[in-house]
């Protein structure tokens, strides 16, 4: 099956019974910068899908033998997601609004206005190859059995992830403590279950702790554990969480938020691997893997005096960097698709459809300050029916009293900038994003008055 050139608006299916209507759409589409397959009629239509696969189909009602649609009922089964749009007559537009019910994308009656045809083909291609994108983000299967499982947990096909998961599977074996760096959301914690849970420690105990939420009065005891009677209120005995995990692993979350006193007595533990509760003189000895996790850079904050040099260094036998959700790609559709289904499921309801072209285009310039946990939310939200909250179901409707062009001028506007704001004002990045040739780019950016950093022209 062939391929058209990816750098066109997109590849079209022209299907008319009418030589000169069909030959003057064939001359208009190339001109205006789709891949063209000109055809006179369904079956030659189907014979065409055989070998290769066009972003959109554009078909004629009213046709000879097997009509428009027919050809969009075919369609419906043969080529579910491909996007078609019929050209209708005045009298057939009951017709095409039941075509409409059927599923094909838009109608456009005849004479029609060439600048809306274009308009509404690029839109279908858009919607296509965005869809074809979404479902073709499968991770290819592992054959062998630890990378299937290390790609299930930390899921995403870009370099950057690919990295780690080859990091994390050097490590599983070797008795290192690790630091894994990142922002916050970036799935430290998931990381550190990761060299946990596929490791030979797996079937002790994984215990962690969030340093930031322990009051600091109480770190020792909740750390180390203490004797009844060794302060006040201290009725009984208690084990501490590193001799609760004695075997497994230990994760420090946030340890850059300790303060340098409890810094100074986790230091003497990882130091000696022993361990003595307060107000007791027992020591007991501890086997224990120590996963750290901070925000921020310690080897700054140790320079800065705010975190311990010693303790840096013990912790640090191996740093690993987690990236920030907008540094990797594709990665944000694949996981927000994923986290969707899983979403619908659990709550019984049916797997959602792939999102829609606005969609995709929202979350492909979204920043992510908050990563992988602010995706989840956005994709569970999504899962349950629920839209968007990137701007794409709360902002105010469309003023539809503008009519259907200045709508898609809207439309297209908001494309546009979306992906500007995330290419950082670069139109060879936008035009990437957009699969837009470099003309029709700059001419539809001319027109709605866009400047090179996404803003609307005055």
């Amino acid at each position: 099956m062939t391929s058209p050139d990816p750098s066109s608006c997109g590849h079209v299916l022209v299907v008319d019974d009418d030589a000169v209507l069909l030959a003057g759409l064939a001359q208009w589409l190339g001109l205006s910068g789709f891949t063209v397959t000109a055809v006179p009629s369904a079956a030659a239509a189907r014979e065409a899908l055989r070998h290769t696969l066009p972003d959109a189909v554009l078909t004629d009602l009213r046709m000879p033998g097997e009509d428009g649609m027919a050809l969009l009922a075919a369609l419906r089964t043969s080529h579910p997601g491909l996007p078609v749009v019929l050209l209708t007559g005045h009298g057939d537009v009951p017709q095409a609004v039941a075509a409409l019910k059927q599923g094909a994308f838009d109608f456009l009656e005849k004479p029609h206005h060439p600048d809306r045809l274009t308009a509404t083909l690029r839109n279908a291609c858009t919607q296509h190859r965005l869809t074809r994108r979404v479902q073709d983000l499968t991770v290819p299967p592992a054959t062998d059995p630890l990378a299937a499982r290390l790609a299930d947990a930390l899921c995403g096909q870009s370099a950057a992830m690919v990295r780690l998961r080859a990091a994390v599977k050097s490590l599983l074996p070797l008795p290192l403590d690790v630091l894994l760096r990142g922002e916050t959301g970036t799935g430290k914690e998931v990381a550190a279950r990761a060299l946990h849970d596929f490791g030979p420690r797996a079937d002790r105990p994984f215990v962690a702790i969030n340093c930031a939420a322990l009051p600091a009065e109480l770190i020792e005891s909740e750390l180390f554990g203490h004797e009844s009677g060794a302060f006040t209120g201290a009725r009984e005995a208690r084990t501490g969480k590193f001799e609760a995990a004695n075997g497994g692993t230990v994760f420090l979350d946030e340890i850059e938020s300790m303060p340098l006193p409890a810094q100074a007595k986790l230091l003497r533990v990882l130091q000696d691997r022993t361990v003595e509760r307060i107000g007791g003189n027992r020591r007991v000895t501890l086997d224990l893997r120590i996963i750290s996790a901070a925000k921020d850079d310690l080897r700054a904050a140790a320079d800065a005096g705010r975190f311990r040099d010693d303790l840096y260094y013990r912790l640090a036998g191996f740093e690993l960097d987690l990236p920030p959700l907008r540094d990797r790609g594709d990665d944000i559709l694949l996981l927000f698709t994923r986290f969707a289904a899983a979403a619908a499921a659990r709550a019984g309801l049916p797997a959602p459809p792939p999102p829609g072209t606005a969609a995709i285009t929202a979350l492909l310039a979204h920043r992510w300050p908050g990563n992988v946990r602010e995706l989840r939310a956005q994709a569970e939200r999504y899962g349950l029916g629920l839209g968007l909250g990137l701007g794409l179901n709360t902002g105010p409707e469309p003023d539809t009293a503008a009519g259907l062009d200045a709508l898609m001028d809207q439309h297209e506007r908001r494309l546009i900038t979306a992906a500007l704001d995330r290419s950082g004002g670069s139109v060879a990045g936008a035009m990437e994003i957009l699969r837009l040739p470099r003309r029709t780019l700059n001419e539809k950016m001319r027109r709605l008055g866009i400047d090179r950093k996404g803003g609307a022209g005055g």
